[in-house]
Parts: C-alpha cells; structure tokens; sequence
C-alpha cells in the first residue's frame, strides 16, 4: 500500500471518532493502512451454518459447529452449591439451542438483547436431559444492536439465506466497549474501503503477479475483507499470503548477502593437525553424518566471512562432538571460544565432557555459572580477558556486563531456542572482530520453520545415530497399572540399570492436582524403592547440591533419580534404561521426546513409560460443571503420546508437533522472536513459501550489489508495513 495511507491517522476514519480511535491504537491499529490489513480470522458462509435441528449428529465428533438465529430468552440460574450461571436460547426456524455462560453475565445480558441475530460457533455437547448445549461459544452479531437510527439497515437473515460471505474480526473488551466487535469492524472497514480503496497500489513486481498468477493487491484488499465468492476470497488470500512469505524471505535473504560481504572474522587456516588428532582418540566413529557437518563447519571456519550455521540433529546424534571439533580448529588460530548453554546441569555436563575429551590437549577451559564463588568467579572473569582460558562454557552468566574476552572468535549456542533475540546477539558485542556463530538444537525442525526461522543461516543436518544404538520402546499406560510398572523397573535394576521417574511440578499445587518431584521421592524412597538409593533433583537445588546428585546417578550409586524436566537436555548416562513420565499428558511432544532421550545411550534395550491419567481429568470436567463439556486439550494429549508410541524420528515428531500446536501456540512455545504473519500460516502454506523463497532468491540474485533502487525501495516497504515479522534484528 503506498505511503499516504500509512500516514493518515486512524481518529480521521469515518464512523471511529476520538474514543474508538483510542481503543484502536492501544490494539496497534493506528492508520487507516493498519485498519485495512486487518484481516477477517474467519468467514460466516451459508455453506458452513448448521440447522438447530441438525447439532446433535455432530456431539462428541470435535467439529466446531456454527448455528444462526434471533435472541430468544435470557436468564441466570443458581446452582445447589450457589454458583451462578447465565444462559441464552436462540432460536432458528428448526429449533431452539441454549448457550450457557459461567462468568460475565451482566455483559451477555447487555450484549445479546431479545430478538437480535446472531450468529453463535462452539463444540457441541449433550446436557443432562440429553439436549444439545453450546458451553461459552464464540458469538458474532449480525443485526443492528444499535438505535433504531443505526446506518446498517441491512436484512441480515435475508443475506444469510441468499448466500453470502460475512467477515468475523477478532475483537478485545476494550473495542467491544466502544462498539468495534466483528460487526462494528465491518461497517469501519467497509467505510475506509469506500473512501481510500482507490490510494491502494501494488507493490510487487509485476513479473512476479504474471508468474505467480497473483490478483492486484488493491482487488486482494477489497476481497479478503467483503468477498463476492469463495474463489474471490482465496485468490485474495494467496495474493497477501505470497506477499508477506515473499518480502520476508526477501529481507532475510538480503541480511545474509550483507553478512558475507562482513570481511572481519578471523580466517581459521591453521589446526587440521589439532583436529586430527582429537578425531584419532576418540573412543568411537564418527557417523558419515557427523564427518559430513564437521566439513561444512570447518570450510566456514577458513572463511574471513563470519559463520552463522545452525547445526541441528536429533537426540543422541553426536551434536557435540562435532561442536568440539569446531572449537579445537578455531583455537588453533589463537581465538576463544565460548559455549552459551540454557541450564547449569548442562554447563557442568558440557564442562565435564570437554575436559574428558580434551585433557591430552593443551587447552584450558572453565566454567561460568550464576551460583559460583567470588574469588572463583573472579579468577576466570581475569583469565578470559587476559587471554589464558580458551574454553569457557557458561549459562546466562556469560551475557553479563562485566565478562569481556581477549579474543573471542567462535560463539557456540547450545539448545539456542531457550535464548532470546537480544540475549543471543549480546555476545558478539564481546568481541572487536566478528565471531563464528554456531547455533545447536537437539529439536529437529520442520523445512517450513527452517526456511522462515533460520532463512538466514547456513544450516548442516545429522541425521543418523551412533552405531549399536536400540530403538526406545515407548509405551502408554494408566496409573491402574503402577503396580506392574514398579514391578518393571525392580526388575531392571536388579539387572544392573537405572532409572529416571520426571514429575511436572516440584511441589503439590493446591490448585493443579498433579503428583509433584518432592512429594513422590518421599514415598517412593521411604516405601515403593526403600532397598534402593533414590535421589532428587530439580531447578531449586543450588549447583553444588546438583553437581552432587548427578556425580552419584553417573558412578550408579543412585539407582533411581526422581526429578523435574529439569533434565530435558545434556544429561548422559548410558546405564539408564527406563524413563518413567508421570502426567505426560501435560508435556509437549517436543518435550517428551527430549526426555525420552535421556535413556537408550547405551547398548541395552530402554524403555519410555508415558503415564496418563485421561480419565480422572474427564472425570473433573463432569464433576466441576455438571456437563460433558469438551476437552479438545485432552484429545491433543492424546495425539501427541501417541506419536512418541508410532515413531522415534525426531523429525516426523517435530512436523506432528507444529501441526497439533498450530503455528502461533509452536511459534510461542519455541521462541519470542518468531515471525508474525498477519495472514500467511507456515503449516498450510509451504507450498507458498517455497516459491516465495525461490522468487527472493532471483531478485537477490538479478541485484547481487543490493543498491539497485527498487530493492532499496522493497526494503523501505518491509520496514513500513512488515518489520514485525522479522525476528533476528535490523535488515541491513
């Protein structure tokens, strides 16, 4: 959209005034440019509207059902117990349906008056008389709830029997107040489409709109937010789709092109000696994989051009050998080399598996963490500016003010998603040239995420497992069943293995009823497992008690380690073989199959217990409200345990996850700085993606000098209209 619009206030828009103007900006809508682009989340078609008459054929299935009809009765009952509850009846021409409301009854009442149409979306459930009921659905008004003089005269039960398409917008309390819900926001939309539809002008190129048979943006506009058909409305939604995924891999592109013409990083041209002899004492083979991305690594190294890869590989695929690798080629160069890593338990690990490794090697390392002693802490802070550490792993203590290096010349970032935006970029302020940057992650991600996350970064994959490795048998069961599961794991200890149970909480919630770490070690050491050593751990423990607890886990001495996730990552003991989850209902996949990871390190068969208890939490549900109101949560659960039974490709496990997640719960879980897309959807879109990337990477490639003005022009439109969908700092 061209300039002008971005400039005009939204106050000045027809129908809004100084009150909705407010409510507006403080919702980041500020110009009629921002007004316009936002998008409907959702269409009222008459293909999609369901009868009264008809909702009982979809109870139980978890299809959201959506009914249209006029306010007929509306009423507050009290419960036994003296809970209240609000209940509204509408009704269409097949029937009635009521909708039952805990909370914000004034509101409803005020909202929805007698004889009004609306239209109301939920997941249908059967009440206690076996009637179907909508519990707090999603509503959209349709008619007038304004004063008779209202400016929309139109015949909104006529429009919904002829067909039309009708836009929902997501709404807040605050735009509700002042009459901006979905029907509020058509009617400003639809008035700022009238008067400024005209100032709209393409900004793609127009070999681009031929090749990709795009409509013009001022006809997507107008369609995405009235559209004359379904066809209309999705040629819309590929056009504005395919602009933002384009201008978002265009920008990523350009800031990779302007790292390689960065020409301050040390060119690691000495070392292969070093790193061939580190290569020759290692106790095992590498995999072709691990050769392959170690190649990869050390070619960027050799590079006067900074690294910025991503290195990313399944659980147990042997990611930080190859990182050592990197590091003992850097430091033959004279250069530091520092390990950011999220946790203090995977610091000491990284710490202990360095110093294994590279005892025979003159290379000091050291260990920074948040709870270390003052003269300690000041001993190693001296010895990185002086120069005489060359390793220094570290957790968020590294990213402090007061740590400078001598020469820092390779950033290692371990499990990077748990770091910020600002906080992964703090280290390279640490250093006068340019560092290597290489980013692990033990994650697997999807092509999409990689393409949109990590555009900019080179990226080297493992993607095979040390030889000898048995696949992790991984099974569902009820706590009916603990008997039986204690029983199993007696047995695999009096084999000589051990064992990790994981609880979700460190201590009993009174308000979440779930078994918690310091709970279950009480009984379970005093009782359950009395003949064995059990010890605990979790985030509250100080380093040293930590330290201590794993030292025993490692040399066998405690057979049985209670603990919190806490011990997702980094965590090597090849003896242990069975990982019991309590409430894995609770976890994400990705999580559970990070904890899963912890066992089948060695050479014997493991095991992965998921203990669910769907029933009691169904079983809540009922109790707490007197209806069988639809758990969708628990039916994801489900799925998610059941794609850890079905696979233990990290990979597969990662794409099912984004998929049950949907993309703004995933991009949420994984990182703040995760892009955000107005419109496009990377789960649906790929296809879209993909030939935006393609398209970027022939425009960069057509203007390689990045000077050519209508790039710099396309670059002043990203930072106008799409900046906050770049994660990773300024473009350029």
């Amino acid at each position: 959209m061209n300039s002008r619009l971005s400039e005009i206030s939204i106050q000045y828009g027809k129908g809004i005034g100084p009150k909705r103007g407010a409510a507006l900006i403080s919702s980041e809508i500020n110009t009629i440019d921002d007004l316009l682009n936002y998008f409907p989340f959702d269409y009222l078609d008459r293909s999609r509207i369901t009868k009264i008459s008809d909702i009982s054929q979809f109870v139980g299935k978890g299809i959201e059902v959506t009914v249209i009809g006029k306010i007929f009765r509306q009423e507050i009952k009290r419960t036994r117990n003296g809970r209240t509850f609000f209940l509204l009846t509408i009704q269409d021409e097949t029937g009635f349906l009521t909708c039952m409301f805990f909370a914000g009854h004034q509101w409803y009442k005020k909202m929805f008056p007698i004889g009004k149409v609306v239209a109301a979306s939920s997941y249908p459930e059967f009440d206690q008389f076996n009637r179907p009921i909508f519990v707090h659905p999603e509503f959209d008004r349709l008619s007038s709830f304004e004063s008779v003089d209202d400016e929309d005269t139109t015949n909104w039960e006529e429009l919904i029997n002829t067909g039309s398409i009708v836009p929902k917008y997501h709404s807040s309390e605050k735009l509700r107040n002042v009459g901006l819900d979905s029907r509020g926001f058509r009617k400003i939309i639809h008035s700022a489409l009238n008067k400024y539809s005209s100032n709209i002008v393409e900004n793609l190129p127009e070999e681009i709109c031929k090749k990709r048979n795009l409509i013009n943006l001022r006809d997507s506009i107008n369609q995405i937010h009235f559209p004359h058909s379904n066809e209309s409305k999705l040629a819309a939604e590929k056009r504005l789709k395919y602009e933002e995924l384009f201008y978002f891999q265009l920008m990523i592109l350009m800031r990779k092109e302007l790292r390689k013409k960065e020409c301050n990083a040390v060119a690691c041209v000495d070392g292969l000696n070093s790193h061939q002899k580190f290569i020759l004492s290692l106790p095992f083979k590498l995999t072709d994989s691990q050769k392959k991305c170690i190649s990869e690594i050390l070619l960027d190294l050799k590079n006067k051009h900074p690294m910025n890869r991503l290195l990313q590989g399944d659980v147990g695929s042997g990611k930080t050998v190859v990182a050592i690798c990197a590091a003992i080629y850097a430091i033959a160069n004279n250069v530091q080399c520092a390990i950011l890593v999220p946790t203090e338990i995977l610091a000491e690990q990284h710490f202990q598996t360095l110093t294994k490794y590279l005892n025979q090697f003159k290379i000091k390392i050291e260990l920074l963490i948040g709870k270390q002693k003052k003269k300690l802490r000041t001993q190693i802070l001296n010895e990185l500016i002086s120069g005489d550490i060359n390793i220094i792993v570290g957790t968020h203590a590294l990213l402090e003010e007061e740590v400078k290096f001598n020469k820092l010349g390779l950033i290692i970032i371990d499990e990077q998603h748990r770091f910020g935006v600002a906080q992964r970029s703090i280290l390279r302020t640490k250093s006068l040239i340019h560092p290597h940057v290489l980013v692990m992650t033990a994650t697997p991600i999807p092509r999409t995420l990689a393409m949109t996350l990590y555009g900019d970064l080179d990226v080297s994959v493992l993607t095979e497992l040390p030889a000898k490795r048995k696949k992790i048998i991984t099974g569902i069961r009820s706590p009916d069943e603990k008997i039986k599961i204690y029983s199993f794991i007696k047995d695999e200890i009096l084999k000589g293995r051990q064992i990790y149970i994981v609880y979700p909480l460190i201590e009993e919630s009174e308000k979440i009823d779930l078994k918690a770490a310091i709970t279950e070690y009480e009984s379970l050491s005093k009782n359950i497992f009395k003949e064995f050593k059990v010890g605990l751990i979790h985030g509250r423990l100080s380093s040293q008690e930590k330290e201590i607890v794993m030292s025993k886990f490692k040399t066998g001495e405690i057979k049985i380690l209670v603990t919190t996730t806490v011990i997702e990552v980094g965590i090597d003991v090849p003896n242990a073989t069975v990982m019991l989850i309590e409430h894995a209902e609770r976890f994400g996949l990705s999580q559970l199959h990070q904890l899963r990871g912890r066992v089948g390190r060695g050479t014997e068969q493991s095991y992965t217990i998921l203990l669910a208890d769907f029933k009691n939490i169904e079983n809540q549900i009922r109790t707490s409200s007197k209806y069988n109101i639809p758990n969708l949560e628990i039916n994801k659960a489900k799925k998610r345990l059941q794609t850890l039974v079905n696979s233990t490709d990290g990979f597969e496990i990662s794409q099912i996850d984004l998929e049950i997640r949907g993309q703004g719960d995933y991009f949420g879980y994984r990182q703040s700085g995760m892009p955000l897309f107005k419109i496009a959807n990377i789960i649906y879109d790929e296809e879209l993606l993909l030939e935006a990337k393609h398209d970027a990477e022939e425009f960069i490639l057509k203007n390689s000098k990045l000077d050519d003005p209508k790039l710099i022009e396309m670059k002043i439109h990203f930072e106008k209209n799409f900046r906050k969908l770049l994660p990773l700092g300024k473009v350029g």
